[in-house]
């Protein structure tokens, strides 16, 4: 994982998904869209796993995908693989509940390996959160944080966990008290100052799985269905082709065993 590019640069085609935590639901988006390989890549953005029961199997699976073939799967790192939420939401807790605390921490490691996000051929900028609190931010200039550690609570390497876009132009405080709102002037601006076309985010449940938003410029994709076993929204994932164009597929969950969500998390949930 540290060999990995801070930012990635991916070519096409490639299918984006995010947010599986949902063991039985990434098991369902396989029987739609097929196994991982190297005609069949995946792009994961963020959000293994917390608050499912069964986010040690999800990220075990696309472990094992990435070591049996390294060019069929890539993750980019989401605001839920640090500590401080794993502990909260109930990965940490699950990984101690099912293996030992050795592992618990190994995964730590690891998860601050993770890429930061990914340009997908040369045109669609990938991140978890989104975009951020000033101009003038370039992808080259993302490509030098150190991405070795946990997140700090503000500047760029958190905006891309945390940030949300927003309907009304300029800059906001974000209402999760981390990150920022940004509007789509900011995502204009930044996809002309990048020379790309798209933006691409998860980090936020959406009814249809998906998200249009800021004129076109800019998709939010979620591809957990039923989240939490509340939520009742469809999943989503994008498929990109040698057009570049986004092809967008939605999906509802499927059943899974009597287990409830964040069991594993401390029993103030």
């Amino acid at each position: 994982m540290a060999r990995l590019r801070l930012f990635l640069t991916v070519p096409e085609p490639f299918l984006l998904v995010n947010h599986f935590m949902q063991f039985f639901d990434l098991c369902n988006i396989f029987e739609l869209n097929g196994e991982p390989s190297e005609d069949n890549p995946y792009l994961f953005n963020g959000d293994f796993v917390d608050r499912g029961s069964f986010s040690v199997e999800v990220v075990l699976t696309l472990f094992a995908f990435m070591c049996l073939c390294p060019e069929s799967l890539r993750l980019i790192r989401g605001n839920h693989e640090t500590s401080a939420m794993n502990k909260l939401y109930g990965f940490d807790g699950e990984v101690r509940a099912k293996y030992n605390g050795k592992l618990a921490d190994l995964f730590q490691e690891i998860f601050c390996c993770l890429p930061l996000g990914c340009v997908l051929g040369k045109k669609v900028f990938i991140v978890h959160g989104g975009l951020f609190s000033k101009d003038g931010v370039k992808v080259e200039d993302l490509k030098s944080i150190d991405r070795f550690h946990e997140p700090p609570d503000e500047g760029p390497f958190c905006e891309m966990l945390w940030s949300d876009p927003c309907c009304e132009p300029g800059r906001y405080p974000s209402k999760r008290g981390i990150g920022i709102a940004f509007g789509p002037d900011v995502t204009k601006k930044f996809i002309i100052e990048n020379n790309l076309e798209l933006v691409i985010r998860s980090h936020e449940v959406k009814d249809d799985g998906f998200e249009i938003e800021h004129d076109g410029s800019l998709i939010t994709v979620f591809s957990a269905p039923n989240y939490c076993d509340q939520m009742e929204n469809k999943g989503a994932f994008i498929r990109f082709e040698s057009d570049m164009v986004p092809h967008i597929t939605t999906f509802n969950a499927v059943n899974h065993p009597p287990v409830r969500p964040m069991q594993f998390a401390p029993h103030i949930f």
